[in-house]
């Protein structure tokens, strides 16, 4: 860089720590990341960069810390409307006597779009810029996304039986194939298979999605081994465990993105660290429903690629990530019986490299890196909740809150401003919210 010619930029800012996430573990003080379109160019201290660029905005964040928009690697959703619906109970009375009845009876495109409209409301509030989405109707959660300009890797459902969004099988690939197509080219969203689980889909769907996943380098995005009945359940009809049937079909592949895994073996977690897997966990989700613990440290020591997500909002019930990690990194030590697990700058990567590495993003978001595309967080850190200050990774997995998260950018577009949703009608959506709120009260 020529620091005789100024460089004009759109937007530089400054901010009283930055952590890029890679270099693992690095936390900057006082730099400043410079963006010009969608993307990072440069990540420098603030003097230079007041003498390198000038940009046509400037945001200072003098009590803030930067980090990559928060990842949430796996998601329902649309499921916010269902919030605290079936508490308490579990998870196939959960979903056989509550869930699935009332989605058969409210689940169409107004639905999908107000419950993802609400979810993109309260991930902006919490620094998450992507999601790992798996649902139904997935034109209309495109659509949705793509009007408030967020980040997600939309999923191509299929299961064995009918639903509001197809009746057949071959609707299901006929559907997903014309999702598919129609979201090339798109800056923000992108496609994943979205296969239920094994105890829902066939084999001949999931050859199927095997061929298709290769032909269109896609991932695969599964709940898997989410429970220990599940897998009892499956040696007991198969006589294969769900994760030796994936094997089985050629599934355990860079592409699989495997959610849950609390019931594993050390072979099993062996397997997914030589063929890349990526494992997502979700600990507040799997508590709740009193799943099992995935053994994360573990994979994490095996060198699996480890991401977290929340689950849907049904079940967990908030799409809070700043929770997510505190709780992941606290129980990853309580499973390990070891303090130093699953610490605070890995619980970091996980919350955000890691969730884009999962879903073929890893090249584009997840760190503060020139050339990576704009999506920053900024968490305020001066509070009296805050202090003292010793150790800023520390503090942002173990004593921060999502309402400390002022602003946030999407490909470089502002999002949130000092707390403020850009862009988005509240009063109206809550509106909406509470209709739906009353009508499946009612059911």
């Amino acid at each position: 860089m020529n620091p005789s010619a100024p460089q004009k930029v759109d937007l530089l800012i400054e901010a009283r720590w930055v952590i890029p996430v890679e270099p693992h573990g690095v936390v900057l003080e006082r730099h400043a990341v410079a963006v010009e379109d969608s993307a990072i160019v440069a990540l420098l201290p603030i003097d230079e960069a007041r003498k390198v660029f000038v940009p046509k905005e400037t945001v200072r964040l003098e009590k803030h810390a930067l980090i990559p928009g928060l990842v949430n690697a796996h998601t329902h959703n649309p499921m916010t409307l269902l919030r605290g619906l079936a508490d308490d109970l579990p998870l196939m009375t959960w979903l056989e006597e509550h869930i699935w009845p009332v989605e058969g009876k409210v689940m169409g495109p107004e639905f999908i779009r107000d419950g993802v409209e609400l979810a993109i409301a309260e991930m902006l509030r919490g620094g998450t810029t992507c999601a790992n989405e798996n649902y139904f109707f997935p034109d209309a959660i495109a659509a949705t996304y793509k009007r408030h300009g967020f980040r997600a890797v939309v999923g191509l459902p299929v299961i064995e039986f009918p639903s509001p969004w197809a009746k057949t099988r071959d609707e299901y690939f006929e559907r997903a194939l014309t999702v598919h197509d129609a979201l090339r080219g798109e800056t923000l969203l992108s496609t994943a298979f979205v296969p239920h689980a094994p105890y829902t889909v066939s084999d001949d769907s999931f050859e199927r999605i095997h061929v298709l996943s290769d032909q269109l380098d896609i991932p695969v995005h599964l709940h898997l081994h989410e429970t220990l009945h599940e897998v009892e359940d499956a040696k007991r009809d198969t006589g294969l465990r769900p994760f030796q049937r994936l094997q089985k079909m050629g599934l355990v592949n860079d592409r699989l993105i495997a959610v849950h895994m609390t019931a594993v073996t050390d072979a099993e977690i062996a397997a997914c660290a030589e063929a890349s897997v990526s494992v997502v966990h979700c600990p507040e989700s799997n508590m709740k429903l009193a799943s099992g613990f995935c053994p994360a440290e573990q994979f994490r020591a095996a060198g699996v690629n480890l991401a977290l997500g929340t689950d849907g909002c049904a079940s967990n019930n908030d799409l809070d990530m700043i929770g997510e990690m505190r709780t992941a990194a606290q129980l990853a030590k309580a499973v390990a019986r070891k303090a130093d697990a699953f610490d605070a700058p890995f619980a970091l990567r996980a919350a955000t490299l890691n969730g884009a590495k999962a879903m073929g993003l890893g090249e584009s978001i997840g760190s503060i890196e020139p050339g990576k595309q704009a999506d920053l967080a900024a968490i305020r850190l001066d509070e009296l909740e805050s202090h003292p200050l010793y150790n800023i990774p520390s503090q942002l997995v173990y004593a921060t809150g999502r309402h400390q998260v002022s602003d946030v950018w999407i490909a470089g577009s502002r999002k949130l401003s000092d707390r403020v949703l850009v862009g988005m009608d509240i009063p109206d959506l809550l509106g909406r919210v509470g209709s739906w709120r009353e009508r499946i009260a009612a059911i």
